[in-house]
């Protein structure tokens, strides 16, 4: 599920790093606000979000800025490559390893999920567990069902079973080398991903930039906070990694608390 919640993220850094030095100029969108000389045209462009920068270089600034985050929130749905399916995301999560959120697949039912230390707590409704459970007998998933819908339990981080699920928690895990994707700034051929700019949008009150990034059959596009530091705001995807994701909650503590009451040892289970 990680790589996969990442695909997009990491997809999209090498879309715009990597156009850094491939393209020939500012694109359309700035040698028109920058194209006037009267006062009334320099007035303009001191108000232009990002004014002189091409698109490329808007959409290096925002990885760089969101991956230097120590901490954020990512909320949307993502494809899941194993499945085909659909990943739901609400998880906040920091660089200590830390995190707090939900996870569901497809439409049904979700899991809460927190990790703290060197331990995972999740619990599932109903709805997931018999979700994940297809193809398994009535015997067995109403068993699964009783033993653990509505329920925490807890997993050691280190443990095989937990192993995914910790990593994707761990937000230097999660956004690792994403800055780094096709920053060597070699221009390829055709097939190399173009950006431009596409005025501004509002994303949860605040103003972004709109960037429209074309990568093969591939089509993003990318919402920078136009106000303190260029954060990702939101990804919109379609093609391969279809989906959609908002970024939000940066440099704000997670809520990764061990959850109250009783709590079930899974790995004391599998024993």
């Amino acid at each position: 599920m990680r790589r996969t919640a990442l695909a997009a993220v990491c997809l999209l850094a090498a879309a715009t790093t990597g156009l850094v030095g491939c393209q020939s100029g500012k694109d359309k969108a700035d040698d028109k606000a920058g194209g006037g000389t009267s006062a009334t045209a320099a007035s303009s462009k001191q108000k232009e979000p990002f004014a002189g920068l091409s698109a490329d270089e808007i959409g290096d600034r925002a990885m760089k800025a969101t991956t230097g985050a120590s901490s954020l929130r990512m909320k949307g749905t993502v494809q899941d490559d194993e499945s085909a399916g659909t990943i739901r995301i609400d998880m906040a999560l920091d660089k200590k390893n830390e995190c707090a959120g939900t996870l569901g697949m497809g439409t049904r039912g979700k899991a809460d999920l927190i990790k703290t230390g060197d331990t995972v707590y999740m619990k599932y409704d109903e709805a997931f567990l018999r979700e994940q459970s297809k193809g398994e007998s009535k015997a067995d998933v109403d068993a699964a069902v009783g033993m653990l819908a509505g329920k925490w339990t807890r997993m050691s981080a280190k443990g095989s079973d937990a192993k995914d699920i910790a990593s994707f928690c761990d937000l230097n895990s999660v956004l690792g080398g994403a800055e780094d994707v096709g920053s060597d700034g070699s221009s390829g051929g055709a097939d190399d991903p173009t950006a431009t700019r596409a005025g501004t949008a509002q994303v949860d009150g605040a103003t972004a930039a709109v960037l429209k990034v074309k990568d093969g059959k591939d089509r993003y596009t990318m919402y920078v906070a136009t106000e303190g530091k260029p954060y990702l705001l939101r990804l919109d995807s379609t093609g391969t990694d279809a989906g959609s994701i908002t970024f939000s909650d940066f440099e704000k503590p997670v809520p990764a608390q061990k959850p109250a009451g009783k709590i079930l040892d899974l790995d004391a289970l599998g024993g």
